[in-house]
């Protein structure tokens, strides 16, 4: 099995990283499928309802299309991405355009804020940080990957290049817990086997599903690597999973209720 880096190497994931970083998301069309795959999970929306307590106005930044926004009270959201402004559903409220480091609201204007799956993209992390705790008066919580645990998954043996931009692009949580301040507690979240949410980890036990291109595209960090990965990947995880190689090193996952991998929830209060 090879387990070098393809599609540069590790300057070059820097680079790469940090150029998409900022708002990647407003750089054209929706990512293809991302709608499809990436759909919330109770589960994970219980864990997060858990976190924001009973606040009855909730503030969420980086709000994308809306997802798990049913987890708190009157959620008032932020989008920057006019593409992803455009995806929310009728259900919800349309979402601000502004952004995590210039907040248009008063200090302790909310019960609760939350951000998931968003501070990768920020500008500033500390700055939008910052302005998150000041606008809230209870608990900020934040959905995100410890970046010292992303290459931990068994795509690294498949394909590092995805996961080496994964820990470049997330801030680290030491980073966030300075940031926000106050009491700091750090969970992981138990990502269940038939996950809804298809971002990489969800797929612990189901490695098959990213064999299909529309399944990873899903999950942001393919899109800065280049066709000799992606090609990589499938003919080496198909070659495995032909073989027994995969069950034989990773079988074990596929019965597994959950999986704790990078997947952390941070609270400040």
């Amino acid at each position: 099995m090879t387990t070098g880096t393809h599609g540069g190497g590790a300057a070059d994931l820097l680079v790469r990283a940090h150029a998409g970083s900022a708002g990647d998301d407003d750089h054209g069309a929706p990512v293809s499928g991302f709608s499809t795959y990436r759909r919330p999970d109770g589960r994970i929306a219980r864990f997060i309802a858990r976190a924001l307590g009973d606040g009855r106005t909730v503030l969420n930044v980086g709000a994308g299309a809306g997802s798990y926004e049913m987890v708190g009270g009157t959620v008032t959201a932020v989008e920057p991405a006019a593409s992803r402004r455009a995806q929310r559903p009728n259900g919800l409220d349309p979402a601000m355009d502004a952004v995590a480091e210039d907040l248009p609201f008063a200090d302790g204007s909310f019960d609760a804020s939350m951000t998931l799956f968003s501070v990768h993209q920020w500008c500033d992390v500390t700055a939008g940080l910052r302005e998150m705790r000041r606008v809230t008066s209870g608990p900020v919580v934040i959905l995100t990957c410890d970046p010292t645990l992303v290459r931990d998954f068994w795509l690294y043996a498949y394909a590092p290049a995805v996961l080496d931009i994964e820990a470049l692009r997330h801030p680290s949580v030491d980073e966030m817990a300075a940031a926000l301040g106050g009491t700091v507690s750090v969970e992981a979240v138990p990502i269940p086997l038939d996950c809804a949410d298809g971002f990489n980890e969800a797929y612990y036990g189901r490695p098959e599903m990213l064999l299909d291109p529309a399944a990873r595209q899903a999950c942001s960090a393919w899109s800065f690597v280049d066709d000799d990965t992606r090609e990589h990947f499938d003919r080496t995880l198909r070659r495995d999973l032909a073989s027994g190689a995969w069950d034989e090193r990773f079988g074990h996952l596929r019965d597994q209720p959950t999986y704790e991998g990078s997947l952390v929830v941070i609270r400040a209060v």
